[in-house]
Formats: C-alpha cells, sequence, structure tokens
C-alpha cells in the first residue's frame, strides 16, 4: 500500500485548545504574571470537557509557558504562548531518558578526571561559567549558556580528548535535556548551587566528592515534568 493512503489521524483535542488559547493571550495583551480563567470556564467557553482543557494546561506547563499553583490557578510565565508542535514534545520525551543515560555515565567519569587534572587555567574557565550563570539569572534568564559553559569548562578540564569526542556526538541532545530542566519552577538557581558544589569538589581534588555532586545533579536534570506527560490522556471527543 502506498504511504500516501495511511490511516488519517484526527487531532487531539487539547491541541486545539492550547491554540485558543495562545491566541487568547495574544488578543487579550496578557503578560508574564498574569492569570488564565479558571478551567471550569475556559471549558464552558471552548465547548470541551475540562479534561480538555487540563491536558492543554500541562501542555503548556510541561514546555515552562505556564505554571499552575495548586489551589490557585493558572499564570503565565513567558509574555506568550510560543507552543511547540505535540508531535515534537513527543518526539523529545521518547528519546530524553537515553540522552539523560549516557549524560550520568559520561559526566560523572568527567567531573572525576577533572578532579584530578585540573589545571588553574581549567579552575578559572569553570568559575567563569559560574559567574555568567549567576549573571544571567540575575537578569532574569535560564542560565542556559553559562550552563553550557560550565559542562564545557568540565569536559576540557578532564583532558580526555576520547571522552570530549563522545560529548561533542550528543551536543545537540545535551542542549535539548538542558532547555528542558532548566525551563522547570525554580530550576536554574537550584542548579547553579549544584554547579558550585561540583565545582567546590574539583578544586578540592575530591574526585569522590566531584562524581557525587555531578550524579546528584544530573538526577535532578531529568526530574522534568515532560516525562510524566501523557500525551494520549485526552479524552475521545463525541461521535459525530
Amino acid at each position: 500500500m502506498s504511504d500516501a493512503l495511511r490511516p488519517l489521524t484526527r487531532p487531539r483535542l487539547y491541541e486545539q485548545v492550547v491554540q485558543r488559547l495562545r491566541e487568547h493571550v495574544a488578543a487579550s495583551g496578557l503578560r508574564a504574571g498574569d492569570r488564565l480563567p479558571p478551567e471550569r470556564k475556559l471549558a464552558e467557553q471552548l465547548g470541551v470537557s475540562r479534561a480538555s482543557v487540563k491536558q492543554a494546561i500541562v501542555v503548556l506547563e510541561v514546555q515552562g509557558l505556564v505554571e499552575v499553583r495548586h489551589g490557585g490557578g493558572t499564570y503565565l510565565r513567558r509574555e506568550s504562548l510560543d507552543v511547540e508542535p505535540v508531535d515534537e514534545l513527543v518526539a523529545r520525551k521518547r528519546r530524553l531518558p537515553d540522552v539523560l543515560d549516557a549524560r550520568e555515565a559520561l559526566e560523572t567519569k568527567l567531573a572525576e578526571l577533572a578532579a584530578q587534572r585540573r589545571t588553574e587555567d581549567d579552575l578559572a574557565e569553570i568559575d567563569a561559567a559560574l559567574a555568567d550563570m549567576r549573571r544571567e539569572i540575575a537578569e532574569g534568564e535560564l542560565g542556559s549558556e553559562g550552563d553550557r559553559r560550565f559542562h564545557a569548562a568540565i569536559t576540557a578540564a578532564a583532558h580526555s580528548s576520547l571522552l570530549a569526542d563522545f560529548m561533542r556526538t550528543i551536543a545537540t541532545e545535551i542542549a535539548e535535556s538542558r532547555q528542558e530542566s532548566l525551563r522547570q519552577p525554580d530550576r536554574p538557581t537550584k542548579s547553579l548551587a549544584q554547579h558550585e558544589r561540583i565545582a567546590e569538589a574539583i578544586r578540592a581534588g575530591d574526585a569522590r566528592a566531584a562524581v557525587t555532586a555531578m550524579r546528584r545533579h544530573l538526577r535532578t536534570v531529568s526530574r522534568v515534568r515532560l516525562l510524566s506527560w501523557d500525551p494520549d490522556a485526552d479524552p475521545a471527543p463525541p461521535a459525530e
């Protein structure tokens, strides 16, 4: 059978709700910190179930666009709802566990070697990366460039060309996992504090402490809303 004749799929209802919410935010001039209408009201106005509205809110939460305060409503975290296509979220959800496994295997070893081999120049670059991340966070950003520079500095401090090559081969996937982690509520400041503990262990030449600190950090990185999201949780639409 021709691939063009594969079965047609019906758009998920909650994806349509997401699009309507995006249009509402743009048309209403809502800004970061503003509250969205309650789920019950949205369901009534859109003519859908509360379950569909709830799943739409989860999609926005997964992308770091809204903050859900239990018992307190849903608030915008960005000026607009620039939503990724759900299919892209699903694809990232599927590959993220493998990326996180690879990061833990590689970066704990890099931290161990960095504690054993770092030079004064390496330590200066690690400190500069931390300063970058602090500045970014103070300016209201996620700190992603400082985060990237910090992990790159540790890779360089390990002085292992083969491990550095391995890290380069998954650089795109690592960047995805970094962004996914840093857009979790309150995650940038927590990641910065964990980076500082890793740096302290490396500066002290304590390889075991560096491994432990890096492993704890990467397990925090792995705790993201995306991995608990079920893209197929939308209830079936009414029969036509």
